[in-house]
């Protein structure tokens, strides 16, 4: 296993060395920037710094959002937020919390003073209303209440306010990873939303489901972190602007953060993104591995540099849709004779040894990632090693072939691949469009395929309509997609949202949402035993116990193929030299720490 840490400082033409990073989901934010020089002009006066996201949001309505592409993250907070250096729990509007010794109640004290971008203000109401009324409301169809089931009957806790700045949690059992989840919900205005919770539609739903949505005026979206919207034109650009009423100050009194206006660019093309970087239109972006060394040649004329935050966070993988279910009409999500072939073990692990994941580095990767065999980064504590037990799959079309023929498969003449029935073996790879390596790599695994003779034909499509094919329709047969939760390495339960069977992005067998009905939906008995172990995670607070669960965890996963893991990219950064106090790590997001960035004069 080799050792990672955090490097701070930017990376040089050296050989490379993989530094401390950690998984992180975001749920997770996409930012790499970009801003024309007309709008830096147009305000010259007041500070900016230009990200970019790669789509339109589908909703600015926090608790419904399904999708990275958003600006949540500098727009709201809530009772605590994570370092992103060391990944610590640290005071954000709460400024303190008591555990007790039995572990099954929290009280949270939250700052004096607190306010809303409207400056209205923040109290114990607001948090007791966005837990009780928002995330755990059976009729508001949101992923954050995964976050908030306790233990194995999956009850909830209880919220309630104790005077105007405390609220206490009262969990039905200990568990371990609570006060991680709580950092990741954030705190919504009482005084705006509540009554679109109680007020119902034609329908009966709540109007909270239409709130806040892209049609929405911006003044009218209330926030509370560091920012607040203040304009929006689709297809183009989000400006954020500094929060008046943002809690925060620094060591001399003033007020954060420093930063006048956030502009995000809605760019789709990785390519035209990084034409307008090098244009010195935009003050920074994600660097992929196809313009590193291009970028790397232009630092000092381009007045920015590379920053190497380490090991991306999350996984990127390849896997079929294992779902044997039914719609309501009694259609099969997955054509039962392609079901079969994705459900034979034996069909999955040959497919793994038949990827050249050693290629797909040196070649789409330029050999700046790393192979990945577990859903657990190198980087955690808990990460079971090839070394220690793990099962890894090697490149070897033949062990492929051979494993093929086991289960039944069966060449003909043109050494195309047959099933038992005599079905040519054929399906469609899904891959989302707006990542250029994501779309290389499916090409690739098309290439590596066939030439163990199975056909297969590309669908790239927006991340925001796989989403809907991945979990709501379930109309796709093989995905190469990337999951990941800022945060998992070192408490894998987060991971309970991909690997629960009833997760809310379990999408290899995605269950029934509220109010659904399938037929036929199965559980297999390994996904049961994946379930029994993340509980278990949930349950035990002894480190070395915690690690043989996560252990057994990642030797199921190994085996059954679920899905397949193929490179983890290091995240590399270019920021220009204007931009002070950027501190990257592949830890958090790429700006966790936004407040604190100034513009110099350079």
């Amino acid at each position: 296993m080799k050792n990672y840490r955090c490097n701070h400082q930017p990376i040089f033409s050296s050989p490379f060395h993989l530094f401390m990073g950690i998984v992180l989901f975001s749920i997770l934010i996409f930012t790499t920037s970009c801003n024309p020089q007309q709008l830096k002009n147009q305000t010259a006066k007041s500070s900016q710094l230009v990200l970019t996201i790669p789509d339109d949001p589908p909703t600015f309505n926090y608790p419904l959002a399904r999708t990275p592409y958003g600006v949540f993250g500098f727009i709201y907070e809530g009772l605590i937020s994570e370092n992103g250096i060391n990944a610590k729990l640290e005071p954000a509007l709460a400024e303190s919390w008591i555990i007790s010794d039995d572990k099954r109640r929290i009280t949270f004290t939250l700052r004096s003073g607190l306010k809303w971008s409207d400056g209205e203000p923040l109290t114990a109401d607001d948090v007791v209303f966005t837990y009780q009324d928002i995330f755990l409301n059976q009729n508001i169809p949101t992923v954050f209440r995964d976050f908030l089931r306790i233990g194995k009957s999956g009850d909830f806790p209880l919220v309630r306010k104790l005077n105007s700045q405390q609220v206490e949690f009262i969990l039905p059992e200990a568990f371990a990873p609570f006060i991680r989840y709580i950092e990741r919900l954030k705190i919504l205005p009482a005084h705006i939303l509540q009554d679109s919770i109680y007020a119902t539609d034609a329908d009966g739903k709540p109007l909270f489901l239409s709130t806040w949505g892209k049609n929405t005026e911006p003044q009218k979206i209330i926030s509370n972190g560091p920012y607040r919207i203040a304009s929006y034109i689709p297809s183009q650009r989000i400006v954020l602007e500094k929060n008046p009423f943002y809690w925060k100050s620094d060591s001399l009194g003033n007020s954060l953060p420093y930063i006048d206006q956030l502009i995000f660019q809605i760019i789709k093309s990785t390519d035209n993104e990084l034409l307008r970087f090098r244009s010195g239109e935009l003050d920074s972006i994600r660097v992929t591995a196809q313009a590193f060394q291009l970028l790397k040649r232009e630092e000092q004329r381009g007045k920015y540099q590379i920053y190497n935050g380490g090991p991306q966070f999350g996984y990127q993988f390849v896997g079929f849709n294992l779902n044997q279910a039914k719609n309501s009409d009694g259609k099969s999500f997955v054509d039962p004779i392609k079901s079969r072939w994705f459900n034979n073990l034996k069909f999955r692990q040959a497919v793994a040894h038949a990827i050249n994941r050693e290629r797909m580095n040196n070649n789409i990767y330029r050999g700046l990632g790393e192979i990945q065999h577990s859903a657990i980064g190198v980087q955690s504590p808990y990460y079971l090693s090839p070394e220690a037990g793990l099962k890894v799959y090697d490149y070897n079309q033949q062990k492929a072939k051979k494993l093929l023929l086991d289960a039944g498969f069966k060449y003909n003449n043109e050494n195309q691949l047959l099933d038992w029935d005599n079905n040519r073996v054929e399906f469609t790879i899904l891959v989302k469009s707006e990542e250029k390596s994501r779309v290389d790599t499916a090409v690739q695994i098309q290439q590596d395929l066939s030439k163990i003779g199975i056909k297969s034909d590309l669908q790239v499509l927006s991340f925001n309509t796989i989403l809907q094919k991945l979990l709501s329709r379930r109309d796709w047969e093989c995905y190469v997609g990337a999951f990941g939760v800022r945060g998992a390495d070192f408490e894998p339960s987060l991971l309970s949202l991909f690997w629960s069977s009833n997760g809310s992005f379990h999408q290899f067998n995605q269950g029934p949402q509220r109010g659904e009905t399938l037929k036929n939906w199965q559980v297999s008995n390994w996904e049961k035993e994946i379930d029994s172990l993340l509980i278990a995670g949930y349950q035990e607070l002894d480190e070395n116990k915690r690690r043989e669960i996560y252990g057994q965890l990642q030797e199921i996963i190994a085996e059954q193929l679920p899905i397949f893991f193929l490179v983890n990219p290091l995240s590399l950064q270019a920021m220009r030299d204007r931009v002070e106090n950027f501190d990257f790590s592949g830890i958090s997001s790429v700006f966790w720490n936004v407040e604190e960035l100034k513009i110099s004069d350079k």
